[in-house]
């Protein structure tokens, strides 16, 4: 009840009087097809008793016309209205999404994975639609169509009316609880497996090359074959269920329908109904109950929508606050002070103890293997994470106390920089709105691109497509690299910007990219070698502490350690 307090029930209180209006169509559009299923069903009665004019059936043939037109005009503006809210409840719901997510971008790999993301965006926002298309409208519908079809029977019979209503009940509300009984753990199951799928997946796409590389295509395949199998055989079970229960729900409308025309037929044999109104009374049922039906496939849902809800509420929860600017260095001294950092939930420290000085201008590369802190001690450089004991300070001024500021001090290129579909102009103006053309063009010479973009018919303004997927790797980081440029902050942090490239492809893209950064400090967290020569200093982490330290020639003879890991990395 609290997901539906804080995501189901304030949409319904914003667009109530849009949904209350889906509802009166929705409802008047199944009492236009009982309606015209009685006047039909009393008409061919009516006509077989052969009247003296056709002005005695007129009436019931203009009826007829009536609530066949109406049925389809209301069922249209339902679909037309309950759609139109529906979509801005969506609307709505991604973007309150984006603002959880989008303070959270720099965490967004170490907190949730890409399944778990694509699975919030594609599969549970899609299954909050359906709370108001297949679970709350059809509900509420069909109970105001029971109650009209009691209320209608009643005005006849007292008795019946409650007989009528005990059968109706049972599809109204017994099968829907008995539905969501037994749907409950398929349903959950069904949903485990579709995330599953969507994780390793993502996983499969990401890290292709390294499953070939590696020679385990065969494994994955097994894996996710076997997974696929899984999914498959929790879908067939709720298949099952539904085949199942509709046919149980067809010979109940059957009874319901006999039950119906022999009552008909007694009221009819005492007088207190025409026996025209037998099969009027007895062919209104079927729209009735085919309006009533969908209720139990609407509660069934429930736990679907519970558990989307969950998903999408563990996201929202992890909201960062958006961090006012309170002091901008002018200075881009970097100073760790013992600086300690332990996850939240975590019992071993991430970093222990790191004091490290970096000057304006020094170029320092960070070492060292996944797990090893490197991720963390950029965080906390760049005020994503306040330091559990110790300080960390750009121009003196504690980092997390800069707040956005940090965005006019420090630029990051990681691996995978975001291009959009637009010119490559435009984004690489990004950097700096108010940038001239002249100067995004010196920024690309700089990053050695301007002979490829002259090459281009459109030059700087060839669009770049999606993801920029019309450029190569190499290029594209480079592209990106122009943004920050253009920014033009003292610090840049590289975060393995090279990552997928080639070695030649690699080596030459590091060098321009520390020979156009020459006048800046640069802080490149890598797991290759390539170019380390051209660091100032160089430090390697390993288990959240300071292993090495020390320029690129100082170690190469001194640590045996670094010596190897140099030689392996050239394939010496």
């Amino acid at each position: 009840m609290s997901y539906a307090k804080a995501y189901i029930i304030p949409y319904l209180k914003k667009y109530s009087k849009v949904m209350a209006v889906t509802v009166l169509m929705g409802t008047l559009a199944l009492l236009s097809a009982a309606m015209l299923s009685f006047v039909s069903g009393y008409l061919i009665t009516r006509t077989s008793e052969r009247p003296e004019t056709i002005l005695l059936v007129y009436v019931p043939i203009v009826a007829v016309r009536t609530f066949g037109i109406s049925r389809a005009v209301f069922r249209y503006v339902e679909r037309l209205i309950g759609h139109n809210a529906v979509l801005k409840v969506l609307s709505d719901m991604r973007v309150k999404l984006y603002h959880a997510l989008e303070p959270q971008a720099l965490f967004i790999r170490e907190r949730f994975t890409t399944g778990d993301l694509l699975g919030a965006l594609a599969d549970d926002i899609e299954h909050l639609q359906d709370v108001y298309i297949r679970t709350v409208f059809p509900t509420l519908i069909g109970l105001f169509v029971l109650l009209f079809a009691v209320g209608g029977v009643a005005a006849v019979s007292v008795p019946f009316a409650l007989v009528l209503f005990l059968l109706l009940g049972i599809i109204a509300f017994v099968y829907p609880l008995w539905s969501l009984y037994r749907m409950k753990k398929h349903q959950t199951a069904a949903k485990a497996q579709h995330s599953a799928l969507y994780r390793d997946f993502t996983d499969a796409i990401f890290g292709v090359q390294d499953w070939l590389i590696s020679g385990r295509k065969q494994t994955f395949t097994q894996r996710f074959s076997k997974q696929a199998q899984a999914s498959d055989a929790a879908e067939s079970k709720l298949d099952f269920w539904q085949q199942d229960r509709a046919f149980q729900l067809q010979l109940l409308t059957g009874v319901i329908v006999i039950v119906v025309g022999l009552w008909a037929g007694y009221e009819a044999s005492v007088g207190h109904i025409m026996p025209t109104y037998i099969a009027a009374f007895t062919l209104a049922v079927m729209p009735i109950v085919e309006g009533i039906i969908p209720i139990s496939h609407a509660v069934e849902r429930v736990p679907v929508y519970k558990t989307s809800l969950q998903r999408i509420d563990a996201m929202q929860q992890q909201t960062v606050a958006p961090r006012a600017t309170e002091q901008v260095p002018t200075d881009s001294t970097i100073s760790f002070t013992n600086v300690s950092y332990t996850y939240p939930g975590s019992e071993q420290p991430a970093l222990r103890n790191i004091s490290l000085n970096i000057a304006p201008g020094e170029k320092i590369a960070i070492l060292g293997k996944s797990g090893a802190g490197k991720s963390t001690l950029m965080q906390l450089l760049l005020g994503n994470l306040t330091a559990t004991s110790g300080e960390v300070t750009i121009g003196g001024v504690a980092t997390p106390r800069i707040g956005e500021g940090i965005y006019d001090v420090a630029s990051v290129l990681n691996q995978k920089p975001y291009l959009f579909a637009t010119t490559v102009e435009n984004n690489i103006r990004l950097g700096r709105q108010e940038a001239t053309s002249e100067e995004v063009a010196e920024v690309v010479a700089r990053v050695g691109l301007a002979p490829y973009i002259d090459s281009l018919p459109q030059q700087l303004k060839t669009q770049m497509e999606e993801t920029g997927q019309r450029f190569s790797g190499g290029e594209r980081q480079r592209i990106a690299l122009s943004r920050i440029l253009l920014k033009d902050t003292p610090i840049v942090v590289l975060d393995e910007p090279t990552v997928g490239l080639d070695p030649i492809t690699e080596r030459m893209l590091m060098e321009d990219m520390l020979a156009s950064l020459s006048d800046k400090t640069v802080i490149w967290v890598t797991h290759h070698l390539t170019a380390i020569e051209h660091m100032d200093r160089i430090l390697f982490m390993d288990d959240g502490e300071i292993a090495m330290l020390g320029t690129h020639q100082q170690l190469l003879e001194n640590n045996t350690r670094y010596r190897r890991l140099y030689d392996l990395d050239y394939g010496y």
